[in-house]
């Protein structure tokens, strides 16, 4: 099984600093390597647990420029219906109308508006994530944990991770809240590959 964000690569805008020495690869498309790629959320659960849920299906496209960083792009699509808390009966409840109602909106969906670099590998990146057709924008803390060619497939490959919070309910996503907690943290970690 795997998680395949957000989400990130929903958030790997990559900037001049992560194609320094020792983070050389070249700027271009980048798509997701499926085998190592995970979208996960957590919240609070009455106070007695912290379920972290993720989805198995999403597609990543990423245009990297190591010119000029603010034109890098990168856009995800999830599939909403592929949504995995190794719970079968609450899947069916999360793709229902009190949450995610994947039949009428089966798509989530995030297009990149900006990063700022806050370090020598560590980014603010921005965009307008879409779920149930409401639209907000997010901005997330990512960190490039390498780029390099790969040892293995001998392709470029960028490595990151990102964080970030959202309050589910500004999705209409509040059904519960405020016993089951409105706040939402993101997770994500993935491995990127130039085709």
């Amino acid at each position: 099984m795997k998680f395949r964000p957000l989400i990130v690569a929903m958030f790997c805008l990559t900037g001049g600093t992560a194609f320094a020495a020792g983070f050389a690869v070249p700027s271009g498309a980048y798509e997701l390597e499926n085998t190592h790629g995970y979208i996960t959320f957590s919240y609070d659960h009455l106070g007695f647990s912290t379920p972290h849920v993720g989805f198995n299906t999403f597609d990543v496209a990423l245009n990297a420029d190591s010119e000029d960083p603010s034109k890098s792009t990168v856009s995800v699509t999830i599939d909403a219906s592929s949504i995995d808390s190794r719970v079968e009966e609450f899947d069916k409840h999360l793709i229902g109308s009190d949450y995610f109602d994947t039949a009428n909106h089966p798509e989530i969906t995030f297009a990149s508006t900006g990063m700022v670099a806050t370090g020598e590998n560590t980014f603010d990146v921005t965009g307008d994530l879409t779920i149930k057709g409401v639209t907000k924008p997010v901005t997330l803390n990512a960190t490039i944990n390498k780029a390099a060619n790969h040892p293995m497939r001998g392709v470029p490959t960028i490595g990151l991770s990102a964080t970030g919070t959202l309050s589910r309910s500004e999705w209409g996503l509040g059904k519960y809240v405020p016993a089951v907690g409105d706040e939402v943290t993101l997770n994500i970690t993935v491995e990127l590959i130039k085709p």
